[in-house]
């Protein structure tokens, strides 16, 4: 017998022998794939398998990239119910269908049952894993096939949608962890229901919307435009309805994935860095977050606020809208008549409403879809359906506009019903109220200031000779703020056109909603002065900020924080209500936070133990997401300066808020650093260029932050601790730990060692790579935030940080320009000259 046939032939007994890879991608009903046993695709860029994760015995069938060194696991057959030994086996079942059995001979995973003859299963190139008849591989008649099944991740190829024929509907759900591949509470579903959209929820909670296909793009999503790396495709027959993506360059590799944190991102692979780089992800700013101005209410993340009501309508709760807190939206000022005589005012570059209320009209033009929304009174709006060309089809919304943002150069125009007389055309009315304005209301007005003016002369006259106090309109006094504040001469022409937006108290309202500023209210004291609980008359509670009179925070830095932090809005920065400047009191009322500052917490033996893992990696997030609103999607670059633990407020379900803005700077556009001579902040919290030469930029922001990450991982300050042999700072720690391996030993002690391995490495990882010496190596914020929302990120190696080792000294809180050392860490330092 032939050598060549007899090899063949024990090639082809070796396929058939249970657990046997041959590399193939193929497995018949007379085999089968054990603990080390797999299949590739053709072309070798996926692979079936069993894996675990590190920490757990569990283990799952799954598909992962086979030419990328970095295990990425792209789809999970047993994610419910995972193998606890090795002794699982992956096969053709009796019945045709695909099984996994344990050793005990349980059934574990199935896919449907069919009436195959013959049965295969393969894995295909593009990662689908099929069932088909194995004489039959017309991709139209497969049994099964995993694609109709996704987890986590969105391949090029698949669909995400629904099949109207079988009512089978794809989505993809997050893992539970970035260990755990179990279903999270994550999902990205197509929902058909009105004109189809896509939803990002966690829970019942819708986290983010992607607004309507319009023919070219999501319209939720400007940047999702055809490139030379992507394809995308929005099918919508009596068939089915789905989205897809795909590869224009099929040499790149890509992949969508929402993350356990709730996070949609996008990755391509990098070869060369042997990385996952991340392009996208949503939601990326506060105008993302889903319905976040309520009804009516139009979100724009230039704006200050962010939050306003579209023309004709006005805030449904004007004290809740003027606090920052737009979930109630708006209302309509003039009824609509439910005739031909309402009227749509034109709005440009918009994100759809949501469409849950929606009608689509395919064959209709806008001029008829004005007529059909005028005849049916609960008609809100109408729009284009497909933007391509000239426009084809229209939308109407039969009840309340919600989730609108406005975009400064993309989006598609929307046409919102108004009342006549809210419309330009009324040109009657238009006349009256110009002739009122040259003429009536101006010899009103000239009467009532004269009154005010003599009334408010007569009354500070008396009350000047009655109580003997030299006082200063607090009107004028504001108005001078609003242009002199430390932000720099560039701004302040701007700052002065600009209305402050913010209540001004009586000294009166405020020293009775402290009971006199007594001890029993005090919350604690920073480097400015006393904060106090307060309760005002409609029972709100507040934080009041007491500037000490021998405080280092002068006018200017209190103008400074009132200016800043009231045109701020962000889940994850504190409230600014209010303020009072009367007398000598220098006055900021803040929302109140029931549960004090993160150093309250962390610090303290006995209350770490309240903050597990998954809470602590939720304040680094809110953190991290608060610090990039101020860097990057706020109206201005805003470097916060003084960011700290006790800068670290938490609300009562323990979410993060960023406080005290008094050492704020802003940056113009094109400006990226500054020198000063003046250092203000926290040592032990600054980063080596500010502390010694006074430059800063966003870099110092996250220098600061990363030190916050470690001392949340670790539960230590960053301040002289002492060890057996060595006395080391909290960054040096840090650093010799990871080097030698060892960075779970960082781990505070009360953490639950159950808690995800990879994520508390990565935030190490993270907070190394942000607190490095030299500021251009340390990642931007926006990086930041994908790193520590990736499920299998690819990090870089973090280099040396900026650290002074700890000599035994007195913790007096001075600070000599003749010591090396940089690690006090409670000090807030106010003035120094930079070496």
């Amino acid at each position: 017998m032939a050598p060549g046939f007899t090899f063949l032939c024990f090639f082809c007994y070796l396929s058939f022998l249970p657990g046997i890879s041959i590399a193939g991608d193929i497995l018949t009903s007379a085999g089968s794939i054990e603990e080390d046993g797999s299949l590739v695709s053709s072309g070798g860029t996926f692979k079936l398998g069993f894996f675990k994760h590190e920490r757990s015995e569990n283990r799952y069938l799954g598909i992962w990239y086979d030419k990328i060194s970095l295990q990425t696991v792209v789809w999970v057959a047993n994610r419910e119910k995972p193998l606890t030994d090795s002794s699982g086996v992956f096969k053709v079942g009796d019945q045709g269908n695909a099984i996994i059995v344990a050793g005990d001979g349980r059934l574990v995973w199935t896919s449907n049952h069919t009436e195959a003859k013959n049965p295969v299963i393969q894995l295909l190139e593009n990662g689908n894993l099929v069932l088909r008849e194995e004489d039959d591989d017309d991709p139209e008649n497969l049994l099964w096939q995993s694609f109709d099944y996704p987890s986590d991740t969105l391949l090029p190829g698949m669909k995400l949608g629904y099949d109207k024929r079988t009512g089978m509907d794809r989505y993809i759900r997050s893992w539970k962890t970035s260990d755990d591949p179990s279903p999270g509470e994550s999902i990205f579903r197509l929902d058909h229901h009105g004109m189809p959209e896509i939803y990002l929820s966690t829970g019942s909670i819708v986290k983010y919307r992607s607004g309507p296909w319009n023919g070219i793009r999501f319209s939720g999503v400007p940047e999702m435009k055809p490139a030379y790396i992507f394809n995308f495709n929005f099918v919508s027959n009596e068939r089915e309805i789905y989205y897809e993506f795909d590869l224009v360059n099929k040499s790149l590799v890509s992949r969508l994935i929402v993350s356990p944190t709730g996070i949609l991102q996008r990755f391509t692979w990098l070869p060369e860095s042997r990385a996952w780089n991340p392009i996208w992800y949503a939601p990326k700013d506060q105008c993302d977050q889903y319905a976040v101005c309520g009804p009516f209410g139009v979100c724009d993340a230039n704006g200050s606020p962010v939050c306003s009501c579209l023309k004709g309508f006005q805030p449904k709760s004007p004290q809740a809208w003027f606090l920052r807190d737009g979930t109630d939206g708006c209302v309509r000022r003039t009824p609509l008549a439910c005739s031909k005589s309402d009227g749509f005012m034109k709005v440009k570059g918009m994100k759809l409403p949501d469409t849950d209320v929606a009608m689509v009209h395919e064959d209709m033009n806008l001029d008829d879809c004005e007529e059909l929304c005028l005849q049916n009174c609960s008609c809100m709006g109408y729009a284009s359906a497909d933007i391509r060309g000239k426009g084809r089809g229209c939308v109407t919304w039969g009840g309340q506009l919600i989730d609108l943002r406005m975009y400064a150069d993309s989006g598609q125009e929307l046409y919102v019903r108004l009342a006549a007389s809210e419309l330009d055309g009324s040109r009657a009315k238009k006349r009256t109220a110009i002739i009122l304005a040259s003429t009536v209301i101006p010899a009103l007005l000239l009467l009532v200031v004269g009154g005010i003016f003599l009334w408010k002369r007569k009354k500070k006259t008396l009350t000047r000779k009655e109580t003997g106090i030299k006082e200063r309109s607090q009107d004028l006094l504001l108005f001078d703020m609003v242009g002199s504040t430390s932000a720099g001469k560039e701004r302040s022409q701007e700052h002065k056109k600009e209305d402050l937006e913010l209540p001004l108290l009586d000294l009166s309202v405020v020293v009775a909603a402290t009971n006199n500023f007594t001890d029993g209210n005090k919350l604690g004291e920073g480097g400015f002065g006393p904060v106090y609980k307060g309760k005002l008359g409609d029972d709100q509670e507040v934080a009041v900020k007491r500037l000490s009179k021998r405080s280092g925070q002068g006018l200017d830095e209190f103008k400074n924080e009132v200016t800043l932090i009231a045109k701020l809005q962000h889940r994850n920065l504190v409230r600014l209500l209010a303020c009072c400047i009367e007398e000598e009191e220098k006055l900021l009322i803040y929302e109140y936070m029931p549960n004090k500052s993160l150093d309250f917490f962390i610090f303290d033996e006995n209350k770490r133990v309240l903050l597990d893992w998954e809470k602590r990696f939720d304040i680094i997030m809110g953190i991290a997401r608060g610090l990039l609103y101020l860097h990057q999607d706020s109206r201005f670059r805003i470097i916060h300066r003084d960011l700290k633990a006790s800068n670290i407020l938490l609300d009562s379900k323990m979410n993060p808020k960023i406080s005290d803005f008094g050492m704020a700077r802003i940056f113009g556009g094109d400006e990226t650093e500054a020198n000063t001579k003046r250092v203000v902040g926290t040592y032990g919290y600054m980063s080596p260029e500010y502390a010694m030469d006074g430059l800063f930029s966003v870099k110092s922001d996250v220098f600061s932050f990363g030190v916050l990450v470690l001392e949340i991982v670790s539960g230590k300050k960053n301040r002289g601790f002492y060890q057996t042999n060595s006395d080391l700072n909290l960054l040096a720690l840090a650093w010799r730990l990871w080097k030698e391996g060892k960075g779970m030993e960082l781990m505070d002690a009360s953490i639950d060692f159950s808690c995800s391995t990879s994520t508390l490495l990565r935030c190490i990882q993270v907070g190394l790579l942000c607190v490095q010496e030299r500021a251009e190596d340390r990642p931007k914020m926006s990086t930041v935030v994908l790193m520590l929302g990736s499920d299998n990120p690819t990090l870089p190696q973090p280099k040396q940080p900026g650290f002074c080792t700890v000599r035994s000294q007195p913790e007096t809180g001075s600070f000599s320009s003749q010591q090396e050392s940089c690690t006090i860490n409670q000090v807030t330092v106010t003035t120094l000259d930079a070496r």
